[in-house]
């Protein structure tokens, strides 16, 4: 039983590696859909988001099964247990990926904002970004690569203040295309949190490594 973990362990990685391969092309396109205002592209988002809660459970099953049938001690036992938090943090980003993309398919509908006031290009090539690297770091056991995902998620929180003030200004100058411009923000608190979900992938990623909880002391 014993000489069968090591082979559970890895199937179990290369499970959390496409639930995050999975997410990774959902942040994409609807970042995409945003910025060419393509409501096909937003629905095909939200359509390939239940391939994601489904294998989220089959992850959590599979952590679960490997919990009772193996009892995983010591470096295997918090591998296991970041796999469950970082799948949870996964699928809630595929969540947030579908609420990007519904708003680009609430904008078309409406036909409304024929051009988007701001530029959430940067913001979104950095948290596409942090992303790729929080799974980067699962894979390499890197505990440098997440502690600078830990730092980088300042950068998303301030893009995501300009923006807000960018889109409060719109609001003051044009009030009839407030409830649009409202739907525009809440892309950018989308987009932050994704950033958060990566951030703490990168915090269990430290836990996983070196058995150390970072996520309350952050004081670096």
């Amino acid at each position: 039983m014993a000489k069968q973990l090591p082979r559970q362990i890895e199937a179990l990685k290369q499970k959390i590696l496409f639930v995050g391969t999975l997410v990774e092309e959902a942040i994409a396109k609807a970042t995409l859909a945003l910025n060419t205002r393509d409501p096909n592209l937003a629905r095909a988002v939200i359509e390939a988001d239940s391939e994601i809660d489904r294998m989220e459970v089959d992850v959590e099953e599979e952590c679960l099964k490997v919990l009772a049938l193996y009892q995983p001690v010591a470096a295997d036992l918090r591998f296991v247990v970041a796999v469950l938090k970082i799948n949870n943090d996964l699928e809630r980003m595929g969540d947030l990926a579908r609420n990007v993309a519904k708003r680009v398919v609430f904008l078309a509908e409406r036909e409304t904002l024929h051009e988007l006031p701001v530029d959430y290009r940067p913001m979104a090539a950095k948290v596409k970004s942090m992303v790729k690297d929080s799974l980067d770091a699962l894979v390499n056991s890197d505990t440098s690569l997440a502690q600078r995902i830990r730092h980088d998620d300042d950068d998303v929180d301030a893009q995501r203040r300009i923006i807000e003030k960018q889109i409060e200004a719109h609001i003051r100058d044009n009030p009839g295309q407030a409830e649009g411009l409202m739907r525009l923000a809440s892309v950018a608190r989308h987009l932050e949190r994704i950033a958060d979900m990566a951030t703490n992938i990168a915090e269990d990623v430290i836990y996983m490594v070196e058995g150390e909880i970072v996520r309350h002391h952050f004081n670096e």
